[in-house]
């Protein structure tokens, strides 16, 4: 049984950055897709971005695009998600999934084709305020 763990977040001003990590264990990374979700209060969880098996296809959200950078360190059995000029909008408990690559496009659809896509951890709260 794969087993997430994300770290990483807290409250960051405006303009802020962050970096998230989610670390695997109780099973390997390698050969699935990883990826970074989030739910905003009221809202479904959407997808933010993913990366395939290998780091080389990746999947942006409009509102992550030129801001959120997503990467993989198979080694450490972990995924990363690095965020730049944070916005308050941007507050939301943040999840990590792994799941099978054939599920790879599906990142970016809605809650009901995303809610179970594979594994997912716990999720961490992330506040952009002043």
């Amino acid at each position: 049984q794969l087993r997430l763990i994300e770290s990483g977040g807290g409250l960051v001003q405006p303009g802020g950055s962050l970096t998230l990590s989610c670390t695997a264990s109780g099973s390997t990374m390698d050969g699935l897709a990883l990826g970074w979700f989030r739910q905003a209060p009221g809202k479904e969880r959407q997808g933010v971005s993913c990366i395939n098996t290998d780091g080389t296809s990746i999947l942006y959200s409009n509102s992550a695009k030129d801001r959120f950078t997503i990467s993989r360190d198979n080694a450490k059995s972990t995924v990363y998600l690095q965020m730049n000029s944070l916005k308050p909008e941007d507050t939301a408990v943040y999840y990590c999934s792994a799941f099978a690559n054939t599920y790879f496009g599906r990142c970016l659809a809605s809650y009901a084709a995303t809610y179970d896509l594979g594994d997912w951890g716990q999720g961490i709260q992330v506040t952009v305020s002043s």
